[in-house]
């Protein structure tokens, strides 16, 4: 069995395991004029993008008594046999995000079945329970996976997440580690938010504060709107004097999911505690000005320890942006979404087809 490596340069170059090496489709560069990780960042969420999606199947998975998300689904003619893509947006996002929709374009290019999976609270299901979302809910990932093994017999599904959805695939995986489904062939992240009080603290930087008042000013409007559904069970004197990530998390998250506090929260819910117990192939993209996601020493250490893992450290990308050039013919840049599911596609599912030969 081979090792992993870390690698740090301007593309990215992987070493999966059993010595066979596994390089991305191409070296990300970033699109002229756009270089930079705030220009990446900002670049990402302003650019208008158009996708001409089949319909999907709308799919309520009940992730807890009396909780379900809504989850959308594509799936290939063969269902059963085609590899199942399921995929997790980030903080404040929903499946309608570009990234999400980007990623299942490409997915139903490569003969996948894709499946969006909203948080609970997202993509309009604020309404449907007194809950929050919050980044240790690994398990609502692992019951929708059951639910597509249960429901439409996939033989094959991999993981895929962006930030907090990112470290949401990989806690499942970790959790799992070789008890997982024999159906559980691979996860992939995208800038996950693995080392959750680095991250949240990195928000707070005066250079990051545009971002955390974003996520702030979607947080705020969230709770007000729980607290018009649901006015018995939260309280929104809970947002008083709340000036960032930090302190939110430690009034409103921490208080209504179960934790003493933000470090409690922070502590117990980051992917960082299990990624050395990955035992499916995985792959970690990440770039090196992502402006606030940090990935600290002790975890780069687990990823490189752990034989499974892929990790790619690009100098140019922002956060979940990676935009490069077009090619003209049908690519359009986006490059982590690209080798998300080039990765999917080959080591995942070799390393699938050679264990089920053996």
């Amino acid at each position: 069995m081979g090792s992993s490596q870390i690698s740090k340069v301007p593309g990215g170059e992987g070493v999966f395991s059993d010595d066979r090496t596994w390089d991305v489709t191409a070296p990300f560069r970033a699109r002229k004029w756009l270089g930079g990780g705030h220009v990446q960042t900002i670049a990402s969420f302003l650019m208008p993008r158009r996708f001409h999606l089949p319909p999907a199947e709308e799919r309520l998975v009940e992730v807890a008594p009396g909780i379900r998300i809504r989850c959308w689904c594509r799936w290939q003619h063969n269902r059963s046999e085609a590899m199942t893509l399921i995929v997790v947006h980030g903080l404040e996002g929903s499946s309608d995000s570009q990234y999400m929709m980007g990623v299942t374009r490409n997915g139903l290019a490569a003969g996948m079945n894709v499946v969006l999976m909203n948080q609970r609270n997202c993509g309009g299901m604020d309404y449907y329970a007194p809950t929050l979302y919050n980044s240790s809910l690994s398990a609502d990932v692992a019951t929708v996976a059951k639910n597509v093994i249960e429901q439409d017999g996939v033989t094959g599904f991999a993981l895929a997440g962006f930030s907090m959805g990112g470290n949401l695939v990989l806690k499942c995986a970790g959790e799992w580690g070789s008890a997982g489904p024999p159906e559980f062939k691979g996860v992939a992240a995208v800038c996950p938010a693995m080392d959750l009080a680095a991250s949240a603290d990195a928000l707070h930087e005066p250079a990051n504060r545009i971002y955390e008042w974003y996520f702030l000013l979607q947080l705020f409007r969230r709770m007000r709107i729980k607290a018009k559904h649901f006015p018995a069970a939260f309280d929104l004197d809970r947002l008083k004097g709340v000036t960032s990530l930090r302190l939110f998390d430690d009034r409103v998250t921490a208080h209504y999911c179960g934790f003493t506090g933000a470090d409690d929260y922070y502590a117990r819910a980051a992917a960082a505690n299990v990624v050395d117990r990955i035992a499916v192939p995985g792959l970690i993209i990440h770039a090196a000005n992502d402006p606030f996601i940090r990935m600290q020493p002790e975890t780069l250490a687990k990823i490189a320890a752990n034989p499974n893992l892929t990790y790619i450290e690009t100098t140019d990308g922002g956060h979940c942006a990676f935009v490069g050039e077009p090619d003209g013919d049908g690519y359009d840049g986006r490059w982590a979404e690209r080798e998300v599911v080039e990765f999917v596609r080959g080591p995942v599912i070799a390393s699938s087809l050679s264990r089920r030969d053996i």
